[in-house]
């Protein structure tokens, strides 16, 4: 790194996927520069996010070969099994009753070579520590609280202007800082998407009974309800609701949000108590026009949010993260210019398609279940019984869902870069 830079990859955007993929560039000899608006530890309380994040075991890989798993042990909740159901109402039973559910279950999977869980359940504040944590320890520069005002892409670097005036200089900016992106905006990148006019409702839940590491995901008519596993006997509950009915549930007395609750819930894991506070978030569609200019490259929210129902947004951003650490400490070891648009096209040719097909696929199965036509109910829930009874279909789906299908950056399969 010549004199004149102060780093080698300065990233906007200090949160899960900003610092894994700090993580990774500083494993691999590089200096990567983290900036922030927010401290770590403001990102670490139980109020600022009360989201859980279903990781998928070849993420989780990840967050091994990087030194960061070991902290999160103690807080992750494998999930056995998943059990998806299509209905009136909340309860495995119903589901199956009817012959439209479809069930994933672990053990199918043991001795092919994949982990001992379909993923692991984890509350992002949880993440947040161990990661912040592992950046520490890694001598990683951050710079937080900081904002970046504006980002200039040269021929020879990209230029970032903070909101205090200072400026930073580095071969290439890395936009990981939300759908609002600085970083997209000066690249010239386009972004298009819509709103579902939906909001996600997240509360977390003491349980009555043991969830035995069960993750529910119910489709019903007003949308999709998922009760995902927590350790401690205790459950994330993230369900679709719409825009109106969303704010009046951030809104309304614990007495009534409980009632609307356990009406919601069902009693098939017994008596359910709310913890902690609520949360409200809009749902939309976000896609970037493209991942990568020169001297610039986009991951996580910066390039695309999806649609909540499949629980793999932030598992499309860490896979970036592993992709493009990849391609940028391959080519530096190469002695090639990493900020080139030729480099950074690798990445977007590895990333751009699969993110293309899973946000196309949240939004067509978001819109399919829910509709509430009897023919179209009749036709999904014979697909499901299909797929439920075709060995070979199920382990696919628990695979693709796993990440652990496609062309998989060495980080995902567990390998140092």
């Amino acid at each position: 790194m010549s004199a004149d830079l102060d780093a080698d990859v300065i990233i906007a955007g200090a949160g899960m996927t900003g610092a894994t993929l700090a993580l990774a560039l500083a494993g691999g000899g590089l200096k990567p520069l983290l900036i922030d608006p927010l401290p770590f530890d403001a990102r670490t309380a139980p109020s600022f996010d009360g989201r859980a994040s279903a990781i998928a075991f070849s993420n989780f890989r990840q967050w091994r070969a990087l030194g960061v798993a070991e902290a999160l042990r103690a807080h992750a909740q494998p999930i056995a099994q998943i059990l998806v159901t299509d209905g009136r109402a909340a309860g495995p039973a119903r589901g199956a009753a009817h012959g439209a559910f479809l069930r994933f279950d672990a053990d199918e999977l043991a001795g092919r070579g994949e982990d001992e869980a379909l993923g692991y359940m984890l509350e992002n504040r949880h993440i947040r520590a161990a990661l912040g944590a592992a950046v520490e320890r890694a001598g990683i520069t951050v710079m937080a609280p900081a904002s970046v005002a504006s980002v200039t892409l040269g021929k020879a670097a990209a230029e970032v202007t903070l909101a205090d005036g200072r400026t930073l200089r580095a071969p290439l900016v890395v936009g990981a800082e939300g759908r609002a992106s600085v970083v997209r905006r000066a690249a010239g990148i386009d972004a298009a998407g819509w709103s579902y006019g939906q909001s996600g409702v997240v509360a977390t839940v003491a349980l009555e009974r043991d969830h035995a590491g069960v993750a529910y995901e119910h489709f019903l008519p007003s949308g999709p309800f998922a009760i995902l596993p927590l350790t401690e006997q205790r459950a994330s509950l993230v369900w679709t609701e719409s825009t109106r009915r969303g704010e009046a549930l951030r809104g309304a007395r614990d007495e009534a949000f409980g009632a609307y609750l356990e009406r919601r819930f069902g009693d098939f894991l017994g008596r359910v108590q709310a913890q902690g506070p609520r949360f409200v978030y809009p749902l939309s569609l976000h896609l970037a026009a493209e991942l990568a200019a020169p001297r610039a490259a986009l991951l996580g929210d910066a390039a695309h949010v999806i649609h909540p129902i499949a629980g793999q947004g932030l598992n499309l951003g860490l896979k970036d993260a592993a992709a493009l650490a990849e391609v940028v400490i391959d080519a530096a070891r190469l002695g090639e210019d990493i900020g080139a648009l030729a480099v950074l096209e690798r990445y977007a040719r590895w990333r751009r398609l699969d993110n293309l097909a899973l946000a196309l696929a949240t939004d067509g199965f978001n819109r399919l279940f829910a509709n509430d036509n009897p023919l179209v109910r009749a036709a999904r829930d014979a697909g499901m019984a299909v797929v439920n009874r075709i060995g070979p279909a199920r382990r696919f789906f628990m695979r693709e869902a796993g990440g652990a299908v496609g062309d998989l950056p060495r980080l995902l399969r567990g390998e140092a870069l």
